[in-house]
């Protein structure tokens, strides 16, 4: 039992430990038995809790088996170049030699306690992350033997954040030892409570069976808890559907300018995405080469680099593919489904069939905390970005030449031509300017996605099914669209699972569809009302 004996006889903090405890230390080196076993265990276990600044380097060295012991149970510690210090003070010890000393040996008992001490011991560590990891790792064991360590650390501890996460360690540890008090073991469940997520309610349920006060308020605890994760749980929904529908977002915003400005049901959508992604890789492994000191924004670098590759490519088809097909969707499917194949083959014949890798950028990389929720940074950069990238689409449609001359053509093919607007070349730079968004998106998804030949496949499907229910041509009704089929298929998810939850909101859409065949914001105009 791990510092069982500061447990059952705690003694108040002290600077350092007493000579008994260095003297139990040296058992083991002096003769060797089960008794001399159980007192370098005992020593271990009392150092431990001690207070004594030197506890740490002490138990360390018997840790790696540079702890020595003299005939006269005086203690040093072997330094790398082979002399000796006093394992009391640290002080040199020049007049010590091989000779003099035996090392101290441990058995398998004795490796425990010290790998539970040198746990308990990062309490008292300098650094404030040290202590903060070491509280919780104490709260997961809730290890009573932690408790004198606990109350001297929590003594001494000055940040908020680690201080609580002391008290919550302390008030689990509390939980478990069986000769605390009533009072303190309500007021540890009352700790508990507060912090309430799954964790503490684990702990918790674990007293709810019994009987007396403190299991009447562990009861308690574990339904308020179970209230508090449900909300939590449903927030989490909420923001993985945010989350899912800013990747579908991305997706679609450039579909939804093309589709709605030249009605071209263009199925290599996905492959402009796909090139967006590709380009990335290619922006990070020439930065990696010749700019290694600019590689952390290459993710930055990326995005005006994949919006140009991108509307290229988009320009470059539209003017040799698009433009002889207008008024013939079927054949534009065709053309644009068969231009998709080929545009994977060269993929792959210049990037190879398998995966390639692409960095996350450092502060892109981690997590963070909200509450209940664990929120990852790459992914709240993607649904940051998504809605920058909408607002610039919406500023560049409203307030550009190019936009009026956009929604002129949108609203009325024939008298925009009229009023001398060229309207093919307006139907390119739409083409290209989708797929240079597209490409943007690609940037985003190789982020969290596979970057492969095949990357476009799995958005093309679900951009087609946000645009149609949001609303042909219209980026609000886009981005409504795919923030609603994002989060009611993350609440489908738990319910029905993954494959089936696609297929309940693509059956409930196409009931949506057939009596709102327009959308939810469909465009207004003389040729879409005639």
């Amino acid at each position: 039992m791990v510092l069982a004996v500061a447990v059952l006889a705690p003694s108040p903090a002290r600077a350092e430990a007493s000579d008994d405890v260095y003297g139990e230390l040296a058992a083991s080196a002096l003769t060797i038995s089960p008794v001399a076993f159980d007192s370098v265990r005992r020593g271990v276990e009392q150092l431990a809790v001690s207070g004594d600044p030197r506890a740490a380097a002490v138990i360390g060295a018997l840790h790696d088996g540079l702890l020595y012991a003299r005939d006269d149970r005086a203690l040093f510690i072997q330094q790398p170049d082979g002399k000796y210090i006093d394992a009391r003070t640290g002080a040199p010890a020049p007049d010590v030699s091989d000779d003099d000393v035996k090392a101290v040996r441990v058995n398998n008992a004795v490796r425990s306690a010290i790998d539970e001490a040198l746990g308990v011991l990062q309490l008292f560590a300098p650094d404030a992350s040290t202590r903060l990891h070491a509280a919780s790792a104490v709260f997961t064991s809730h290890d009573p033997a932690a408790l004198p360590a606990l109350d001297k650390s929590l003594a001494k501890e000055t940040k908020p954040e680690v201080k609580r996460r002391m008290q919550q360690a302390q008030a689990a540890a509390m939980l478990s030892a069986p000769n605390a008090s009533q009072s303190g073991k309500l007021a540890a469940v009352a700790t508990l409570r507060a912090r309430g997520d799954q964790d503490a309610r684990s702990q918790l349920a674990a007293l709810a069976g019994q009987s007396g006060p403190v299991a009447n308020a562990a009861a308690a605890a574990v339904v308020s808890i179970d209230r508090v994760l449900q909300i939590w749980s449903l927030a989490e929904s909420v923001y993985y559907g945010i989350s899912l529908g800013s990747v579908l977002l991305l997706a679609a915003a450039g579909l939804a300018i093309t589709f709605g400005v030249m009605g071209v049901i263009n199925m290599a959508h996905g492959e402009m995405v796909m090139i967006g992604a590709y380009v990335t890789f290619v922006v990070q492994q020439l930065m990696h080469a010749y700019l290694p000191s600019l590689y952390a924004i290459s993710l930055l670098i990326a995005v005006p680099m994949a919006f140009l590759v991108s509307g290229a490519v988009g320009v470059a088809v539209e003017r040799s593919l698009i433009r002889w097909l207008y008024g013939r969707p079927l054949e534009t499917l065709l053309a644009t489904w068969g231009l998709s194949l080929v545009l994977q083959q060269v993929v792959r014949s210049l990037f190879g069939a398998n995966n390639r890798q692409v960095d996350t950028p450092g502060w892109m990389s981690g997590a963070f905390q909200l509450g209940g929720l664990t929120l990852t940074y790459n992914r709240v950069y993607i649904i940051l970005f998504a809605f920058l990238v909408v607002a610039a689409l919406m500023a560049a449609l409203r307030y550009t030449p190019l936009g009026l001359r956009m929604r002129a053509v949108t609203q009325n093919r024939r008298m925009a031509a009229a009023m001398g607007i060229r309207t093919p070349w307006i139907d390119a730079l739409t083409f290209g300017l989708g797929s240079g968004v597209a490409g943007i998106a690609g940037v985003a998804l190789s982020q969290i996605d596979n970057v492969s030949p095949n990357l476009g496949q799995g958005y093309i499907i679900d951009s087609f099914m946000v645009v149609v229910f949001g609303g042909v041509g219209n980026l609000w009704g886009t981005t409504i669209g795919a923030l609603t089929l994002g989060i009611v298929n993350k609440f489908l998810e738990p319910i029905a699972g993954a494959v089936l939850a696609k297929i309940v909101v693509l059956v409930l859409l196409i009931l949506f569809v057939q009596r709102n065949p327009r959308g939810m914001f469909p465009l207004k105009g003389r040729a879409v009302e005639a």
